[in-house]
């Protein structure tokens, strides 16, 4: 699947598609690229990956930026492309993003999906996710401590293609992105009850940064807020139970459109 790129007033940003039809855009997580989605590149539809800011063929956005900033960049990509009303997909932090495009942006999309994303961290967690945004602004680059909590025994295969991945990042790039990471966490919290399209949370039952618990409460709080909770899978559940995963997505494109008449 060829990588393509467009030039905009903030750089290149790069992206890989495939099908046609409906357009349904994916967003990763810090530190990976728009081949992370590649189980999900056959889903129904246009599929349209795109590289984060800072991360495979997409620039930087400056140091210092916010979810907001991330949010604002995604809009902007969707404009470039052409795409006026999306089916958007995010995991991670691309779920934040995908969430803040549905409160701030929401004649954009038709549907949103967040995979694995947080909400509401507690005190012991935010601190720790602060910290380790200090420690990679200030150098420090290790990925074993991720991969540990991210994969398990017999899931080494998928394990080695995030560390090419993770191993390839821009680091001022992965710098700025995680620093908005680790403060979107209640950026749109307070917001979810704004999101007038049908909202999937899917999480890894074993994910313990992006809880089920956390999945369950923002499915709750978006009217029309569904929750999926996959068994036994950690945090890049896209790519240790992909046919799990594409089924729930697959429910979710096929929602009727009757529900999509709810939105204000």
């Amino acid at each position: 699947m060829k990588p393509l790129t467009l030039r905009g007033s903030d750089g290149t940003f790069g992206w890989i598609e495939a099908g046609g039809g409906e357009p349904l855009v994916l967003i990763h997580g810090v530190g990976m690229r728009a081949e992370a989605w590649g189980p999900q590149m056959s889903l129904p539809g246009r599929v349209i990956a795109l590289d984060m800011p800072g991360h495979g063929l997409s620039a930087a956005l400056p140091a210092g930026a916010l979810l907001t900033d991330y949010v604002d960049w995604a809009a902007r990509a969707l404009a470039r492309l052409g795409l006026t009303e999306v089916n958007l997909a995010g995991h991670s932090m691309g779920a934040l993003i995908a969430l803040g495009l549905a409160i701030r942006h929401p004649a954009k999309l038709r549907r949103v999906a967040a995979l694995n994303g947080v909400h509401r961290r507690d005190i012991a967690a935010r601190a720790a996710v602060v910290a380790r945004a200090e420690a990679i602004a200030d150098g420090s680059f290790d990925i074993e401590t991720p991969l540990n909590r991210w994969f398990q025994l017999g899931q080494e295969a998928v394990r080695d293609d995030v560390a090419s991945w993770l191993m390839g990042v821009d680091r001022a790039g992965y710098a700025a992105a995680y620093h908005a990471f680790s403060l979107g966490d209640d950026t749109f919290a307070d917001d979810l009850g704004q999101i007038a399209c049908p909202a999937l949370f899917l999480t890894g039952a074993d994910d313990p940064n992006s809880t089920a618990e956390m999945a369950r409460a923002m499915a709750e709080a978006a009217p029309l807020g569904q929750a999926v909770v996959i068994e036994n899978h950690r945090h890049m559940v896209n790519l240790t139970a992909p046919e799990a995963v594409n089924a729930a997505l697959t429910d979710w494109l096929c929602l009727p459109l009757v529900q999509l008449e709810k939105r204000a």
